[in-house]
């Protein structure tokens, strides 16, 4: 059975295991899926990456700690597979310096013998050559992370297509790739090209609606606010269409959407006949402003056997929180 197949049917195992709620048997097959490295092409085919990366947010610490732990082992592999790169022949054409061997040392003449005032003669000790220092050469994937990277100081220049605009648009995408990241020039060569050509095949022309697009996911990978979509991206756990189909409540980050689920749920209780009253405290301090100036109001968001959820609006900075 080939690796592509097992992983396959290890994900499919660990989904029915998810479903399920069998929390012993999900860390076991995280366990077992942590012994493959992980590749672009297998993150892809199979899609695992979907399957764990959702067991990030499990109920359960011990799944979701393992979960994050072999999303992260999974990145660095992807990483370091498309940093491996032959070495260069600089060093074997780097001129060596000669070392003395006895058959040289035969043929090479001898200084000229001087005599002294005793009859003896002195040989003056032959100079020894100073070897010269070699230089190394980076290789074109070796990147400098204290300076911003960007597709003309990575040095990189993929196949052009037949529009210019086009070709801008790989190159803006490439940058937002680039944001922050320490992978390899190649890596992110490839994927901008797969990006800008899926949004490309999905319009079949260069029209509005392509450059919006493509805006539109520009904007979302250079967001410094939210670094795990790039690097999902980049590693391959997010496909690339899948990517480009994402909403921008998809894309947006864990902080930005649980900030969109709290002022959602605080809507709808505020949108629901007489509502509840909020009530003034000093009980509850913010963590943004460190001000105890809030207001809290308390409604029943699970079954009714549970305890009630209750939510805070700091007065001072309007930072809002929940909890149970």
């Amino acid at each position: 059975m080939s690796v592509h197949q097992e992983v396959v049917d290890l994900g499919k195992a660990l989904q029915k295991a998810k479903d399920n709620n069998r929390v012993t048997e999900v860390l076991d097959l995280v366990a077992r899926l942590s012994k493959y490295k992980a590749t672009a092409e297998i993150l892809k085919k199979t899609e695992i990456g979907l399957i764990v990366g959702k067991l990030r947010t499990h109920p359960d610490a011990q799944v979701a700690n393992a979960a994050k732990n072999l999303v992260r082992k999974w990145k660095q592999d992807v990483i370091m597979a498309s940093s491996a790169t032959p070495k260069t022949k600089t060093e074997s054409a780097t001129p060596k310096p000669e070392t003395a061997t006895p058959s040289t040392m035969a043929s090479s003449p001898l200084p000229p013998a001087t005599p002294t005032s005793n009859g003896t003669t002195n040989v003056k000790p032959t100079p020894t050559p100073t070897p010269t220092p070699t230089t190394t050469t980076a290789t074109p994937n070796t990147t400098d992370s204290s300076k911003p990277r960007s597709m003309a100081s990575d040095g990189v220049k993929p196949t052009p297509t037949s529009d210019k605009l086009r070709d801008k648009c790989v190159e803006m995408l490439y940058n937002a790739l680039a944001t922050n990241s320490g992978a390899p020039a190649s890596l992110l060569c490839e994927r901008a090209v797969s990006v800008e050509q899926n949004v490309y095949d999905e319009f079949q022309a260069v029209s509005a609606d392509y450059k919006g697009k493509v805006r539109t996911l520009f904007l979302n990978l250079k967001n410094k606010a939210n670094p795990k979509l790039r690097e999902d991206v980049v590693s391959g756990e997010i496909p690339i269409g899948r990517f480009c189909s994402m909403t921008k409540e998809e894309m947006a980050s864990e902080e930005r959407r649980d900030k969109d689920r709290l002022i959602h749920e605080v809507n709808m209780s505020k949108a629901r006949s007489v509502g509840p009253v909020a009530a003034e405290t000093d009980q509850f301090k913010c963590g943004r402003c460190k001000q105890r100036k809030c207001t809290y109001f308390q409604m029943q968001t699970r079954s009714a056997d549970e305890p009630m959820t209750t939510f805070v609006t700091c007065t001072n900075c309007q930072n809002r929180w929940k909890f149970c």
